[in-house]
């Protein structure tokens, strides 16, 4: 959350862009401090941006963090290394490659293709139980994404309810509110680990069975590194994708002009989820790197030891890479965006999260006289260090 780093910039979790611009016109990594009293170096420009984002000297791995960094960030379940923190987002290789190799085969295009009609059918059925005045994330964006990961993990029917409430109360407690994240991740963490050992005795065709299976001998995971691995697709998946449908939508209510183009050429859709991933990325920041060795970045070289943050939104607005960077262009060839990041940390999840996109942008579109039900300045916007997206969207229609 750019506010919350910068002084100067508070207020600006609806619009960040104008401070991206500022910080990108400096060039130089710019060194940022939370409330929480994490700090890192702020990448924004697109080209130090790419580079970063596949630089071997650049660690995923929190072990390599400053002690004061480490203390800071504890107890984030998911981020810190102890309980359900070891995964893709958290390791180098060679142990990154282990876990990638053992998840990847189910995310391959012939696999996935085998969702799509389900997903279509899916966002179809619950566009049509829409009435003027529903709230496109929590009516239609959220339900569709929970169901996707529900049958890419096996969840049975009669359990997606109770795991569709824990997860919505691990991905969404925001501040102020009573945080129910402690006792939703402990029954999540019971009722995952169940799903997996029932997994082992009768597999089915899902991406936990399929970790199973792929895991030989020299590649099995344990305990931990599999809850850990369900962990980050279950939240990592729904947050994502969520944000995606949401700030799509978002953004073609804004500009009224692509959202009549879109009405009038379907065919664009692909094109369409491209250029909304790059307008306004629902991945803001991409998660911590910290420096193996000293690596000069914009400029400005950053010590061994340093925490390191990628601006996937500002690199995707960087006008030095993209022409007209803040108007979306439905029709924009050249789109070779950041929103899934590059290099050996390329979100495994990409290809499923664009088919949720297009299937439920389709939909949304097709909806007669689409407006937002309430003024902007009435959005509550989430409030996450990498997540971006409103928190509801209330819309009318026909």
């Amino acid at each position: 959350m750019l506010n919350e780093m910068l002084p100067g910039y508070e207020g600006l979790v609806a619009d960040p862009y104008p401070a991206y611009a500022d910080l990108r016109a400096s060039g130089a990594p710019r060194l940022v401090t939370m409330r929480s009293g994490l700090y890192g170096w702020l990448v924004t420009r697109y080209d130090d941006a790419r580079a970063a984002l596949a630089d071997p000297r650049l660690s995923k791995d929190p072990r390599h963090a400053p002690a004061d960094w480490r203390e800071a960030g504890r107890g984030r379940p998911l981020e810190d290394r102890s309980g359900l923190g070891t995964h893709l987002l958290t390791t180098d290789p060679p142990e990154h490659t282990r876990l990638r190799r053992v998840v990847s085969g189910f995310f391959t295009p012939r696999r996935l293709a085998r969702l799509r009609p389900g997903i279509e059918s899916a966002a179809r059925t619950l566009a049509a139980g829409l009435s003027p005045g529903a709230d496109l994330v929590g009516d239609f964006a959220s339900p569709l994404q929970s169901g996707v990961i529900c049958d890419v993990l096996g969840v049975p029917a009669a359990d997606r309810t109770d795991f569709q409430r824990w997860t919505a109360a691990v991905v969404s407690s925001e501040p102020g509110e009573p945080d129910a994240r402690p006792a939703a991740l402990r029954a999540l963490g019971a009722y995952v680990s169940g799903l997996a050992e029932g997994k082992r005795r009768a597999p089915g065709d899902d991406v936990i069975s399929a970790m199973i299976a792929a895991a030989d001998d020299g590649d099995r995971l344990g305990e931990d590194e599999l809850l850990s691995m369900i962990f980050l697709l279950l939240v990592a998946g729904y947050e994502t994708t969520v944000g995606l449908v949401g700030l799509g939508t978002y953004t073609l209510l804004r500009h009224p002009s692509a959202l009549e183009q879109l009405r009038a050429r379907p065919e664009l859709i692909e094109q369409a989820v491209e250029e909304l991933l790059r307008h306004d990325s629902p991945v803001e920041l991409a998660t911590w790197r910290f420096t193996l060795e000293p690596v000069e970045i914009g400029g400005v070289v950053l010590p061994a030891g340093q925490p390191l943050l990628v601006a996937l939104a500002a690199a995707n607005r960087d006008p030095l890479r993209f022409a007209d960077p803040d108007r979306p262009d439905l029709t924009r060839q050249d789109n070779a965006h950041l929103s899934f990041g590059h290099g050996p940390h390329y979100c495994l999840g990409a290809l499923l999260a664009r088919l949720v996109g297009r299937a439920a942008l389709a939909e949304v579109v097709r909806l007669p006289g689409l407006a937002l039900a309430v003024p902007v300045e009435r959005l509550r916007w989430r409030a996450s260090l990498t997540v971006r997206g409103p928190r509801e969207l209330p819309v009318t229609f026909g």
